[in-house]
């Protein structure tokens, strides 16, 4: 069984520059697990390595399909296991997007009928809490720890896939048997030092151009459904400030931050690290000596 090394972790963990220097030790190539990162265009908001953090590693599954176009979990599954069994080489996944790495570790089937993007439509005028409610009402089977209130594109596809099969989305994902042998590094950070590093975070890609980038998407009429495209979406709508919006980044992005731990503390095998942000090299260190043992 093929050895795929899993590296996850909130925005501002530290996760491209552990992933990075974890690829440089032992001679390895990265795939992104980002379900943002996939798109072109969509830059600063998705906090894609540029090339000079890649230093010279080669990514996968980065600037891959036009933005506004449909990338579903089936696709990232696919084309991360044929990256994977490719060559002998292990391979890295760097990424937060959950379900995206699990499907690919795990004996995962989609086999859901095909996205209807005209179905949404139907729901415009519904918040998301009105969308989740009728959710709960139409799918009395659904597992909600999967699926969060917020997570509109998420919702709607539960919705779609429950109204054309009578049947809930989960019973179309078949997790049973891990298809790789995989080691999992979570990196976290204590939770008042991350906060303040997302805060920061979050105001540097302000200054880094993220309004002009979230402006040029939003003339051409794409919306990605991500945080900081979203907010900045309701700001040039007229329904909030600038500098609510930004508020509104940066909590939304505290709380992806904390639910991602859950998820992950509660779905996989998981391997905490508490990463030093005044000495990576650290954290660094301690995985490469797991890793060492666990590659023997």
């Amino acid at each position: 069984m093929k050895k795929v090394i899993v590296i996850l972790g909130p925005t501002a963990v530290g996760k491209t520059a552990i992933s990075i220097e974890l690829a440089k030790h032992y001679g390895l190539e990265i795939i992104s697990g980002d379900s943002v990162a996939i798109y072109k265009d969509l830059d600063i908001g998705s906090a894609k390595p540029t090339k000079e953090e890649m230093q010279g590693i080669k990514h996968y599954l980065i600037d891959v399909r036009e933005a506004g176009t449909e990338y579903s979990v089936s696709d990232f599954q696919a084309e991360a296991r044929k990256i994977i069994d490719s060559s002998n080489d292990i391979k890295i996944i760097s990424g937060g997007t959950g379900l995206y790495i699990q499907s690919v570790l795990f004996d995962y089937e989609f086999s859901s009928p095909k996205r209807d993007n005209d179905f949404s439509k139907k729901f415009d005028s519904y918040t998301n809490e009105e969308l989740y409610d009728y959710l709960l009402k139409l799918d009395k089977d659904i597992d909600t720890t999967k699926i969060h209130m917020n997570n509109r594109k998420r919702v709607l596809r539960a919705i779609e896939v429950y109204e054309n099969t009578n049947r809930s989305i989960h019973s179309f994902n078949n997790k049973s048997n891990n298809v790789y042998d995989y080691y999992i590094c979570y990196l976290s950070m204590p939770r008042e030092k991350l906060y303040e590093r997302i805060n920061k975070r979050v105001d540097i890609m302000i200054k880094d151009g993220l309004i002009d980038e979230v402006k040029g998407l939003y003339d051409k009429g794409i919306y990605p459904h991500a945080i900081g495209y979203q907010e900045l979406k309701s700001y040039f709508d007229g329904e909030c400030s600038l500098e609510e919006a930004i508020e509104e980044i940066k909590k939304n992005s505290r709380h992806l931050a904390k639910r991602q731990e859950t998820w992950f503390k509660n779905q996989m095998e998981t391997h905490f690290y508490e990463v030093d942000p005044d000495n990576k090299n650290k954290t660094t260190n301690e995985i490469i000596s797991d890793l060492d043992r666990w590659l023997k």
